[in-house]
């Protein structure tokens, strides 16, 4: 499929602000996290790939495709990228974290529209900052971010900062990216 997209939601954390609990599958309104992203991706790919280093079988409900960081440890998200990627059916990854019930089909529009204009990564940024888990990957990079892993780094941001990076630029108050860390955000986003 032409300008296919493959989605890689990382949902492999270790939860530790969140008493230790799977972040993923922490309950806001009613349904797990995951099933608030899964609800919104879903209409726009066919290789739904969520990387997660527990509960598996949960997460199988809300994927085509599921795989585990390839050390132990909760690694971070360069290791989930790493892993996503190499499994990825189409040329291009959109990634999102399981944490950020927000995200819209909107913003999902933006950046698989700028997605298909660059043969470059497309990165949100929200002013000066940039959001790294909310990007489209090309799978031409995979090979970069293996090699940059394998030298040690552990920073998404810093790895794709040296590639060809699109900015999609969003502004600085916009709470589709905000994401749930802990109990007390979860408390405060449920009141």
């Amino acid at each position: 499929m032409k300008h296919a997209f493959s989605f890689l939601v990382l949902a492999g954390g270790q939860g530790s602000r969140m008493g230790g609990a799977d972040k993923g599958l922490v309950v806001w309104q009613g349904k797990p996290l995951i099933r608030h992203i899964h609800d919104t991706i879903r209409p726009f790919t066919d290789d739904l790939i969520i990387s997660c280093n527990r509960n598996r079988r949960e997460y199988l409900r809300y994927s085509d495709q599921i795989i585990g960081d390839a050390e132990s440890g909760f690694p971070g998200p360069l290791a989930g990228v790493i892993a996503g990627m190499a499994i990825a059916r189409h040329d291009r990854c959109v990634l999102l974290p399981c944490d950020a019930p927000g995200v819209d089909s909107t913003l999902i529009n933006e950046l698989m529209l700028t997605g298909r204009r660059t043969s470059a990564a497309v990165m949100l940024r929200q002013g000066n900052q940039w959001q790294p888990m909310f990007s489209v990957i090309p799978k031409g990079y995979f090979p970069a971010l293996q090699t940059a892993w394998n030298e040690g780094q552990r920073s998404l941001m810093r790895v794709l900062l040296t590639l060809d990076v699109q900015p999609l630029d969003i502004p600085e108050d916009d709470s589709r990216l905000d994401n749930i860390n802990s109990l007390e955000q979860l408390g405060e986003l449920t009141s």
